[in-house]
């Protein structure tokens, strides 16, 4: 991935960690404003420096354009805003732990 997409690999290994790590903090509800915030700004680099805005806003549903466009990513922020403003839940780690320390 580095090779064609001319990223670093320091950045790429940070984009894996922060979509892994991410991912599975807002499973579980784990620091899940930090998680949404990792995740949203991975996923607007990746929208702009991916190449992805070049696309167009769709995505390839026909197959009939070059690649993917930038509306997944922008799904992606707008519910990554969302956690970040609202947090995780009711039945979220953080308010579990949260709850304990009261």
């Amino acid at each position: 991935m580095t090779g064609q997409m001319h990223i670093p690999a320091v950045f790429a290994a940070l984009a894996i960690i922060a979509e892994f790590a991410g991912s599975l903090g807002l499973i579980v509800g784990l620091l899940g404003r930090v998680a949404a915030f990792g995740i949203g700004v991975e996923m607007a680099v990746a929208a702009f420096l991916g190449g992805h805005v070049a696309n167009g806003f769709f995505m390839n549903w026909s197959g009939h354009q070059a690649g993917e466009g930038f509306e997944y990513h922008i799904l992606v922020v707008v519910i990554a805003l969302a956690v970040m403003i609202k947090g995780s839940g009711a039945l979220s780690l953080d308010r579990l732990l949260s709850s304990r320390s009261r």
